[in-house]
């Protein structure tokens, strides 16, 4: 026998594990919803607050969901309620991220478009004030004078 058969499975520290794995899932589910908030209300995604939050509580979810799939935790719920509340908070949990990761590609692109339009006027003020023409040759002087000089 291999040492994994050895192993007596608890029900009762499943239910635990799974209960635990309900609260971390409700915190994530809640905090994405204050980002997609964030989000919709048209902020950049690198200024959001809730970044950190996510991406912590998003690897302790991928550590417990290796854990269970790796067999080192065996997540196997007896009580049939809580195994049905499992399995809505992932569904949740799923419908939040695709919201979020729609969200997220549109502020990067509202981003890229911010971008771009900076970088246009930036080429634009440069090509008017460039003592060089189209033909790379140099061009009359694009000066300013005043009219209003006091002596």
């Amino acid at each position: 026998m291999t040492p994994e058969r050895n192993i007596k499975i608890n029900p009762a520290g499943n239910d635990e594990r799974a209960r635990s794995l309900i609260a971390l899932i409700d915190n994530l589910i809640e905090i994405v919803n204050e980002e997609n908030v964030e989000l919709a209300k048209g902020l950049p995604a690198s200024r959001l607050k809730q970044v950190d939050e996510k991406n912590r509580l998003a690897t302790l979810f991928e550590q417990c969901v290796a854990e269970a799939v790796g067999k080192t935790a065996n997540l196997n719920v007896q009580d049939r309620v809580l195994r049905e509340q499992l399995m809505d908070r992932i569904l949740k949990l799923r419908v939040a991220m695709d919201e979020n990761v729609m969200r997220l590609r549109a502020a990067i692109d509202a981003s890229n478009r911010r971008i771009e339009a900076i970088m246009q006027a930036i080429r634009e003020q440069i090509a008017n004030v460039s003592p060089y023409g189209a033909g790379g040759r140099r061009v009359a002087s694009a000066m300013s004078y005043g009219t209003n000089v006091r002596a």
